[in-house]
């Protein structure tokens, strides 16, 4: 039953996350923000959502191949290197079909177990992975609303999905 509502509310977190990362126009996506640029927020919530969200200790993680040691981090302000939109629409989907797979099989027990090498249970890492990527989301979304006057759709809890093609905004 626990699994039953991950499942439904992360399937529609990965939905509204890929909206979000649609809604960001091409104009503001090297756009400084406190001198880090808009896609540096998006690469900083997968990076986190990919590493995680099922186990951060796994010793067969594989960074992205455009990863660099300081990338993900909000602290360093980076120079010249950009991430281009395509590269991080991949890694969502990378990222999207890995959560989706995990959670697939994801029993109710396994929610009180730690993965291997790790110390902290698949519940928790699962309910600190939603913290973490929505607060990151609100602040993209807060750069989009102050910049555009658009504000992305969010599904709530029981919203329906639209029917028009992403990116969908409220009206």
């Amino acid at each position: 039953m626990l699994c039953d509502d991950i499942r439904y509310l992360t399937k529609r977190a990965l939905w509204e996350t890929e909206n979000l990362m649609k809604c960001i126009p091409d104009e503001l996506w090297n756009k400084r923000y406190d001198e880090i640029p808009m896609w540096k927020y998006v690469y900083h919530m997968l990076y986190s959502m990919d590493r995680w969200y099922i186990n951060p200790c796994d010793p067969s993680y594989q960074n992205p191949e455009f990863h660099t040691g300081t990338l993900a981090d909000l602290n360093v302000v980076p120079g010249d290197e950009v991430i281009e939109r395509d590269q991080l629409e991949a890694y969502f989907g990378r990222i999207r079909d890995k959560i989706q797979n995990y959670i697939a099989v994801l029993e109710d027990a396994d929610l009180s177990r730690q993965p291997d090498g790790c110390d902290r249970s698949r519940f928790c890492l699962i309910l600190g992975q939603f913290r973490h990527w929505h607060r990151h989301m609100g602040v993209i979304y807060g750069f989009i609303i102050e910049d555009t006057g658009k504000w992305p759709y969010v599904l709530n809890m029981n919203g329906k999905y639209p029917k028009e093609p992403m990116p969908n905004y409220f009206l």
